[in-house]
């Protein structure tokens, strides 16, 4: 929904009045615009054409920018970094803009508290801490031969970078949250990392978090009746459950960008394991989550649980395809003790579903690579209630669904129908 809300707005962007106000702070001090954003045209948080076109706006107003470019590798093919990098150039060369450091997702874009990470890329970006090339395209063909892939790109200078200045403003062009709230703490000194960067302004592409009080370009739509709303207005209790690498997404992203907890809704959070990547340990904490929830199941306190387990995707992500085995497994046997409970319980139902396929593609024949990317396949929905009929149907149709088996009247705000037929 970003993605679509940007593409139709970014053409005149220059009218925002948060854009405006960072422009004409930028220039009365002479300061520079530096821009922060993953370089890709995966679209899952960001796309490179929504950072270009704020790169040559601002550029044309007399300003110098400068590019923080993090690389994919992720959402993308492993090495498609090269690709967008050079039509990235290519798309800013009639402005004054150049790339300033280059660094992996993998560092720039921590979600789990790997603080060492964000920190390695924050230095780049700051006080010009790291190795230094001539350009971006050299660096990357330097570590594709040395088979790391965009992703684990470590930071880098590039060209003669020195840093950001007092007078300078920083731009963070991720439009998902989840994966720029360190780097955005690091930045405003709200991490317990002392050594901060002074800078005259900042500016973000979407609301991050309340909290961090950093002016946006675009204020978080407001969303009525939500499932976790409808749950709170029937005086019923929830509970969200994820490990640390999902719970934000059973939280944040599944109450339409709301951070506070509704009344009634309770959250438990389970630690993910510290290893690099997820393919060292496939199993990440799904079983320590099971445990927890089997409990919560068991106290029947709880009208609706929502839980998420990371692995599949996780692990997807590597292209590890005998990790991603493993991963799939232990989910399998995560949901078999889940299911035995909830048969034991009685009155509650089961629903295994997806918002996206990876897992089950790991192999990317066209360009003979490991896939590591989400897809497009349709996702399952299955449910351990006896004699009911399900229709084919599409997300939206998943919480009338839930709805109908509380017993409580789809709001009108719901576009989508019932599963049951």
């Amino acid at each position: 929904q970003s993605l679509q809300r940007i593409n139709q707005a970014i053409e005149t962007i220059e009218n925002n009045a948060n854009l405006q106000n960072f422009i004409n702070d930028l220039k009365s001090k002479n300061g520079i615009c530096h821009i922060m954003g993953l370089i890709s045209d995966g679209g899952v948080h960001s796309h490179q054409k929504h950072i270009s076109a704020l790169a040559n706006k601002i550029s044309q107003r007399g300003i110098k920018v400068v590019i923080h470019a993090f690389l994919d590798g992720r959402d993308t093919l492993l090495n498609s970094g090269k690709r967008c990098i050079q039509e990235f150039t290519e798309s800013i060369k009639e402005n004054d803009i150049r790339i300033a450091t280059v660094s992996g997702r993998y560092y720039a874009m921590d979600r789990d508290n790997r603080w060492e990470r964000t920190i390695e890329a924050y230095e780049a970006i700051a006080f010009a801490k790291a190795p230094r090339y001539d350009d971006a395209v050299s660096l990357i063909d330097e570590n594709y031969q040395n088979n790391i892939t965009d992703e684990f790109i470590r930071p880098a200078i590039i060209g003669d970078y020195q840093g950001i200045k007092p007078e300078d403003g920083l731009l963070l062009a991720n439009f998902r949250a989840d994966r720029m709230i360190q780097l955005a703490s690091i930045c405003l000194g709200k991490a317990g990392y002392t050594e901060v960067a002074k800078f005259s302004s900042i500016l973000s592409m979407m609301q991050y978090k309340a909290d961090l009080k950093i002016p946006y370009l675009f204020p978080p739509e407001s969303f009525a009746n939500t499932l976790g709303q409808i749950i709170e207005d029937n005086k019923l209790r929830q509970l969200r459950i994820a490990e640390t690498e999902k719970y934000a997404h059973v939280t944040f992203f599944f109450n339409c960008g709301r951070e506070e907890p509704f009344s009634g809704e309770e959250r438990i959070l389970i630690p993910s394991p510290k290893v690099k990547t997820y393919d060292l340990q496939p199993k990440m904490s799904a079983f320590e989550l099971t445990e927890e929830l089997v409990k919560k199941i068991h106290s029947q306190e709880f009208a609706l649980i929502v839980v998420n387990y990371a692995n599949p995707d996780m692990v997807g992500h590597t292209g590890n395809i005998k990790a991603a085995e493993q991963a799939v497994l232990a989910v399998d046997d995560c949901l078999a003790k889940v299911l035995s409970v909830v048969k034991e319980v009685g009155n509650t139902a089961l629903i295994v579903t997806a918002d996206h396929g990876n897992v089950e593609c790991m192999f990317d024949e066209e360009n003979n690579t490991p896939h590591t990317a989400h897809t497009l396949n349709k996702v399952p929905f299955i449910i351990s209630c006896e004699n009911l009929k399900l229709r084919d149907g599409k997300l939206s149709d998943i919480a009338p669904t839930i709805l109908q088996l509380l017993g409580l009247k789809k709001p009108n705000e719901m576009t989508g129908s019932s599963l049951i037929v």
